[in-house]
């Protein structure tokens, strides 16, 4: 058997607060909860699911691995993630390519693009 994937496990410290967050975002229902872990269903058909373990510490600098969020609506999402109780960190292009790097709730970075 291959080495897959299959889920994305992201620390916090408000557990209900990020699950609402994530889930909303990205349509996703809450598949398992465990009194420190919530598993919400997959990403997408054959991708990894997406849970959160609730830690003692805070996240401190830049997160070392985070999600790259695909939209045909750029402006749409970033208002969807704000309205959420996320943030906007900045804008970026590299040529005809463009993209917004937003943060959830605790402060965790994340990148949202057109299709290419």
């Amino acid at each position: 058997m291959n080495t897959i994937v299959g889920t994305v496990m992201i620390d916090c410290n408000d557990l209900d607060g990020m699950v609402a967050f994530w889930s909303q975002l990205l349509h996703l229902d809450e598949k398992a909860r465990y009194p420190d872990y919530v598993w919400l269903d997959r990403i997408c058909e054959h991708g990894p699911a997406l849970a959160f373990q609730r830690v003692p510490e805070a996240r401190q600098g830049k997160n070392r691995i985070h999600l790259d969020l695909i939209d045909e609506n750029l402006e749409e999402t970033e208002l969807r993630v704000i309205t959420l109780g996320g943030a906007k960190v900045a804008d970026h292009s590299m040529g005809d390519f463009h993209w917004k790097v937003l943060a959830d709730p605790e402060g965790n970075v994340f990148c949202v693009s057109e299709p290419h």
